[in-house]
C-alpha cells in the first residue's frame, strides 16, 4: 500500500529549510535604550558623571566634563565581532569634543576606541580635516603615537563632512582584526584598519576623550 504524505509537511520541511539558509551567519541584534540603562545604573563609569537628556522627543544620555578621558561600559555586555551603531553629538570648539566608542575592552586602561573630533569635520585646515575619526589601541597605541610613527594611517576625513555641533550616525563594523567606520550612511567607509592588537573580545562602552563631554542615544549592537 503506498503511503501518502500529508502537502502540509512538504511545507513544513521548506519553510524550515527557507529559514535556516536564510538565517545563516545573520547575527543577533540588540538595541540598548541609553536612557533607560543610565537611570537603572547600569553602566560603569570612569572619570565621568552622566545626565539624562530629552529633546524634540529624543532621548539620550549625556557625559559631564572632565580633565582626562572617560568611559561609560556596558554592565553585563560583552562584545566580539560584529556591527556598532549608534548616534553622537559633539561640539564644534576646538580641541574640546572627542566623542565614540571603546570596545574589546580589559580595564579602563587597555582597550581599543573609535571616537571623532566633530571640531574638524568642517575644517578648512586640509591637516585639521584629515584628523576627523580615529583609532586607538591603549596602552600602547594612544592617538600621538600613532600620528608620530603612522602619521595617516589611523586617522583620516569624514566625507561627506557633518556639521561639528549636530548629531551624527556611526556604524563601526569589527570583524576581526579588520575595523571599518562609517558615518551617517555613507556607503563609502570614512576609516579602515586592521587592529594593533590580538584581543577578540572584551567590554564595551562610549568614550569622550580628554576634557570632553558628549551626547550619545539610539544604541544598536548585532554580534556576528
Amino acid at each position: 500500500m503506498k503511503t501518502l504524505i500529508n502537502p502540509r509537511f512538504y511545507f513544513l520541511v521548506f519553510f524550515g529549510l527557507f529559514f535556516i539558509l536564510s538565517s545563516n551567519g545573520q547575527g543577533q541584534s540588540s538595541k540598548y535604550d541609553l536612557f533607560n540603562l543610565c537611570e537603572n545604573n547600569k553602566f560603569e563609569l570612569f572619570n565621568r558623571q552622566m545626565s539624562l537628556l530629552s529633546e524634540n522627543e529624543m532621548k539620550c544620555i549625556r557625559f559631564s566634563k572632565n580633565s582626562g578621558d572617560g568611559i561609560a561600559w556596558i554592565k553585563g555586555v560583552e562584545f566580539s565581532n560584529g556591527i556598532i551603531e549608534l548616534d553622537i553629538r559633539g561640539k564644534d570648539l576646538l580641541q574640546e569634543s572627542f566623542v565614540g566608542v571603546a570596545f574589546h575592552g580589559v580595564n579602563n586602561e587597555t582597550l581599543d576606541a573609535i571616537y571623532f573630533r566633530p571640531f574638524n569635520f568642517q575644517s578648512t585646515d586640509p591637516v585639521r580635516k584629515i584628523h576627523a575619526v580615529q583609532y586607538i589601541s591603549h596602552p600602547d597605541f594612544t592617538w600621538s603615537i600613532l600620528r608620530e610613527k603612522y602619521n595617516g594611517k589611523y586617522e583620516k576625513a569624514v566625507t561627506p563632512a557633518p556639521n561639528g555641533n549636530d548629531w551624527f550616525h556611526a556604524k563601526i563594523v569589527v570583524q576581526y582584526p579588520k575595523v571599518t567606520v562609517y558615518v551617517n550612511g555613507y556607503s563609502e567607509p570614512s576609516l579602515i584598519i586592521d587592529k594593533l592588537n590580538e584581543r577578540k573580545t572584551g567590554k564595551i562602552g562610549l568614550w569622550v576623550g580628554n576634557s570632553s563631554d558628549g551626547d550619545f542615544s539610539n544604541l544598536q549592537i548585532t554580534n556576528q
